[in-house]
């Protein structure tokens, strides 16, 4: 049986009864994209005529901006306590010693378990932040770019969107500290990640499919010298003016205290400082910000990555994300270290955590959107699409056709007017995925729920746990 990711098709089109448009509900609209899954047209109140029709309401795929693929196998395996004071960098110790052990076979079966877990979550598009490059105790492959091609293939094979966004990792923390022997495997210079992203455009070219950026880990790890290597080359790469750099910021308070005593400035404050950021950077949590500091990033255009579930697990905190949203910040969702694939869950967590935190309800609500869902799952699907850098904005002439058809039949679904439909899929728990369909790029990547190499990815998977599990 021919894999239907890889078979080309031909221009298509789709009825969609109900489809959610940049601008709202629509009725009857037919879908038309080209063969190479670009949308041609978006046309409301469409007769028919003999195009096939979607099984239920349709929305846009939602873009996933961080994702750390190798942490899936981890899942589960930090949840006993080692010490009173376990926080995020007790956790962190422990997924170092994880990644230590990892293989290239080992990371290609789990990307590739893990992206399909996200198309059938309704994720079309992934930014993949890929910190681990070399094998055992920081030696090289004969391919430098050998782990980031395992992910690259692992996201061709299965059909999701992929920004790959290899890290630099210079230090073990502020003020260039020696990093740790367990960070081996990430550590490089700015002029190996350029040679690194150069090597991947030879191998695997960018197109519609697949972008290439940068990630500065964190501005503990990488120096202000370092930063500005990795930017200033990288803009003067082919297809490196306009490519997304992603940093982790800001994530615990321990972080903004040493940044404070080093350098005398909040993250934030002092990334500012430096680089002149703008829509194609996204600051990965960004979870303690100061009120100059919100404004700032605000006014920069650059987007805020929220991880509910991780910054969760993680004991990171809460991000103020009414001041975020009421200041017109661009900002995503991402599934981090993969515990849980749900864009619901994110969604749904990021309004608890502030009902909880504020004892109310409906908080990140406005009078123009007072549907939280909507307004959400809107504003994350913006924010999301600068992060990957590629164009996934919904549904809408000139985007790539990347859509999710929702399951009609299921019992919190069903029923329900177009206007409640966000409401009931966020907010409802359901019994698996209400998820029916899933297109991207003009070509069916899940049907019936099914994704066409599910049952021979999930046997690498496992077999690839039970070897690094093994002692």
């Amino acid at each position: 049986m021919p894999n239907p990711i890889q078979s080309p098709q031909a221009g298509s089109s789709l009825f969609c009864a109900h489809a959610l448009l940049p601008d709202g509900w629509q009725r009857n609209v037919m879908l038309r994209w080209d063969a190479s899954g670009d949308l041609l047209a978006v046309t409301p109140d469409s007769e028919r005529g003999d195009a096939p029709a979607a099984a239920g309401p349709v929305i846009p795929g939602m873009p996933n901006l961080h994702s750390h693929a190798f942490q899936r196998a981890m899942a589960g395996l930090t949840e006993t306590m080692g010490s009173p004071t376990d926080s995020f960098w007790s956790w962190r110790t422990l997924m170092y010693r994880f990644a230590q052990r990892l293989q290239p076979h080992h990371l290609q079966a789990i990307a590739r378990h893990l992206y399909i877990e996200m198309l059938k979550a309704g994720y079309t598009s992934v930014c993949e932040f890929h910190y681990l490059h070399h094998a055992e105790g920081g030696q090289a492959y004969a391919d430098p770019a050998e782990l980031s091609l395992r992910v690259a293939r692992a996201a061709q094979d299965v059909g999701i969107g992929l920004t790959l966004l290899p890290v630099l990792y210079q230090y073990g923390g502020f003020g260039a500290k020696t990093p740790l022997p367990h960070q081996a495997r990430f550590i490089s210079s700015p002029q190996w990640m350029l040679d690194l992203r150069h090597r991947l455009q030879q191998v695997m070219p960018e197109d519609a499919m697949r972008r290439y950026g940068v990630a500065p880990h964190s501005l503990r790890a990488v120096n202000a010298e370092g930063l500005a290597a990795l930017v200033d080359g990288l803009r003067a790469q082919p297809n490196g003016a306009d490519a997304p750099i992603h940093i982790h910021i800001a994530e615990q308070t321990a972080e903004v205290d040493d940044c404070l005593a080093w350098s005398g400035k909040r993250p934030v404050q002092l990334l500012l400082s430096q680089q002149k950021i703008d829509a194609r950077w996204c600051l990965v949590h960004a979870t303690h910000m100061s009120d100059d500091e919100y404004a700032a990033v605000a006014a920069s255009g650059a987007v805020v990555g929220l991880c509910p579930t991780t910054e969760a697990n993680l004991g990171d905190g809460l991000i103020d994300a009414p001041r975020l949203l009421a200041d017109g910040a661009n900002w995503g969702i991402g599934s981090d270290s993969n515990i849980a694939i749900s864009l619901r869950a994110e969604l749904r967590l990021l309004e608890y955590g502030q009902r909880l935190h504020h004892r109310r309800r409906n908080v990140l609500a406005s009078d123009a959107m007072p549907a939280v869902a909507d307004r959400l799952f809107a504003q994350a699907v913006a924010g999301g699409t600068l992060a990957t850098g590629r164009r996934v904005a919904g549904l809408a002439a000139g985007q790539r056709a990347d859509f999710v058809v929702l399951d009609g039949d299921d019992i919190n679904l069903a029923d329900r007017a177009p206007a409640q439909l966000l409401s009931a899929l966020v907010f409802c728990e359901h019994d698996g995925q209400p998820i029916r369909d899933v297109v991207v790029g003009g070509r069916p990547v899940v049907s019936q729920g099914r994704h066409a190499l599910e049952q021979q990815a999930r046997a690498d998977y496992r077999a690839a746990v039970a070897d690094l599990l093994n002692d």
